[in-house]
């Protein structure tokens, strides 16, 4: 008998151009779909045995809608992130010269360049709260630590971008 891990890989090639296709419809214009499908791959693979999927093909289709919908959220809150108005203000962001916007861009550089310097576990844990938008309980219980123990990580994120930002 072929392991759920090894049907839902198989499946996968199969309906590949399928799964692309919904895929490609939830994101709707994000360039992203391609990604996640490479991340279904990656989590059909780790399925354990226990229990047997009774329905390969629905769980396969599933798994991609809600790898898609987790895509187009992320992407979305990492836009609104980047947004100069969310970071400076509306009134800053219109009013700007050339080189006020060449420094800002230069700030922008060095908190991105930090945050993806964060040690694991602090980076996921402020990905998941900031960009995915979870709860620190949630992330407490999805991790198996406690809710201290994210709000210890993401304050120092948050320091640690803060001191970024101010260029030191």
């Amino acid at each position: 008998m072929p392991s759920n891990a090894a049907t839902l890989t198989e499946l996968l090639i199969r309906e590949r151009p399928a799964l692309l296709r919904r895929v490609q419809r939830i994101l709707g214009g994000d360039p992203g779909a391609e990604d996640v499908i490479q991340a279904v791959w990656f989590k059909a693979r780790g399925v354990g045995n226990a229990p047997l999927i009774d329905n390969p093909r629905a769980y396969l289709y599933r798994l991609a809608a809600n790898l898609a919908t987790d895509h187009g959220r992320e992407s979305t809150r990492r836009n609104r992130l980047l947004a100069d108005h969310y970071l400076w203000g509306p009134d800053e962001a219109t009013s700007t010269s050339t080189e006020e916007q060449v420094m800002a861009q230069d700030e922008l550089q060095r908190v991105l360049d930090a945050a993806s310097h964060l040690p694991e576990p602090t980076r996921a844990i402020f990905r998941l709260n900031r960009l995915q938008g979870l709860t620190q309980a949630e992330i407490a219980r999805r991790l198996g630590v406690s809710v201290t123990a994210v709000e210890n990580h993401i304050r120092a994120a948050l320091q640690r971008l803060a001191w970024a930002r101010s260029g030191r």
